[in-house]
């Protein structure tokens, strides 16, 4: 089977979008894939929120975001897009963080200029580091990568404080860094949504970060392919429709001591079961069984 980076490549150079949602458990994983997506994103905001219950203003370690890279890769197999923050320090840590994201089977990281700690790409608040050092930020990732398909996407917040014309001079300059993606967080308008693409079209794959409330719109995925986007990614849509629905089991449970009304809104055992793999479990154990 075609490798994982190899299959992103060949995914973000189609003429078609590439839509990844976010996951950021196994569960989420398998049911991206059970639903014919064909590739993942794992967000710094949602892995925060999973793992540590806090916001994404730099409590994670690369340590932690590297083990959960892991765990969704031994999940499923499509590829997955992961966040790597700011790299995690200085362009030797951006060296040692691509190469674990890599070892722990990702097929893209996302290297972004904030300076430390950084915050979500939809919060204000958040400060860039000179265009110069990300500039090495994204050599030193581009020279850490061990199989050449990985994918090195650069990621620039610089128009919240500093302006669209900004953001767009330091994409250029990560592309000729070696980026093989642009990613310019947080477009106000469609209009500068559109502008981003029109820069870079024919020159370099961009990618749109869409977050349901955030700061950039949300039109849809064939208005995002209209307007020259490679890749969308859903990053956080999963984990607050989860939310949503954990807190409406939790008030009825406390309100009432009674959850068959939310029945409906649940996967259940059987299918919950089945859903992780359970099923797989059982023909393993069946072709290891010791005869009795």
């Amino acid at each position: 089977m075609t490798g994982r980076t190899t299959r992103l490549r060949r995914l973000l150079a189609a003429p078609e979008i590439l839509v990844a949602p976010g996951a950021y458990d196994g569960t989420g994983a398998r049911i991206i894939k059970e639903l014919g997506f064909q590739a993942l994103y794992l967000s710094g905001f949602e892995t925060s929120a999973s793992v540590l219950g806090q916001p994404d203003v730099g409590y994670l370690t690369m340590t932690e975001m590297v083990a959960r890279v892991g765990a969704l890769s031994e999940a499923v197999d499509l590829p997955l897009i992961a966040d790597g923050d700011t790299g995690y320090g200085n362009p030797l840590n951006v060296h040692r963080t691509v190469r674990q994201y890599e070892k722990a089977g990702a097929a893209a990281i996302h290297i972004e200029d904030q300076t430390s700690p950084k915050r979500c790409g939809h919060m204000l608040g958040r400060h860039v580091v000179p265009k110069e050092e990300m500039v090495e930020k994204v050599r030193a990732a581009v020279d850490a990568r061990r199989d050449p398909d990985f994918v090195i996407i650069a990621r620039t917040d610089a128009r919240t404080t500093m302006g669209l014309d900004e953001a767009l001079d330091r994409g250029a300059a990560y592309h000729a860094a070696g980026a093989d993606m642009l990613f310019v967080e947080s477009p106000e308008s469609e209009d500068e949504m559109r502008r981003i693409c029109a820069t870079f079209r024919g020159v370099v794959p961009v990618l749109s970060n869409q977050i349901e409330g955030g700061r950039t719109p949300t039109p849809g995925v064939r208005a995002l392919q209209e307007m020259g986007y490679a890749l969308a990614i859903f990053s956080l849509g999963t984990g607050f429709a989860a939310a949503k629905g954990m807190r409406d089991y939790l008030e009825t449970l406390a309100a009432t001591g009674d959850t068959s009304g939310v029945l409906k809104d649940m996967i259940l055992f059987d299918e919950f079961n089945r859903l992780i793999g359970l099923d797989e479990h059982a023909e393993l154990d069946r072709r290891y069984q010791v005869p009795g």
